[in-house]
């Protein structure tokens, strides 16, 4: 039983995760941290969040904020994405729109469902983690 349920859409031709259960992203996220790769499933649910912003003035300042934290270079919390990627956005920020991060979050989703979710999938908390869902199932 997976937490994360990985769909492919055809209209769309990208892969999407769709959360099932809801410890399953809270478990994957924590996985992370002690990989010390977390930076990209926060970076992958902001901009989730942020692709929700009506406002411009909001979408602005997140945009700047995501690009501080996320994206320049040497920054908190720095993804692995290349530079034409990172230049694309540097530009988009200055007028950000919905889908300004929508590249280097391709790149991150990428790099978890190639890297480190097929890890996840065979550790130790994960294992944990199916045997609580299927003794609250039997429960």
């Amino acid at each position: 039983m997976e937490f994360f349920h990985i769909s492919y859409h055809q209209y769309e031709k990208k892969m999407i995760i769709v959360d099932v259960k809801l410890d399953g992203p809270v478990v994957y996220a924590a996985y992370l941290k002690t990989e010390h790769s977390d930076e990209n499933i926060k970076f992958w649910m902001a901009c989730e969040t942020y692709k929700k912003t009506a406002s411009q003035w909001s979408r602005t300042s997140r945009a700047k904020k995501l690009y501080k934290v996320y994206i320049q270079p040497q920054s908190p919390r720095e993804i692995n994405i290349d530079s034409s990627t990172r230049e694309a956005i540097i530009k988009n920020i200055q007028e950000p729109t919905q889908t300004c991060f929508e590249e280097a979050q391709k790149i991150v989703y990428m790099h978890m469902e190639r890297d480190s979710y097929p890890r996840f999938l065979k550790s130790e908390m994960y294992q944990k983690l199916l045997k609580t869902i299927q003794a609250n199932n039997n429960s």
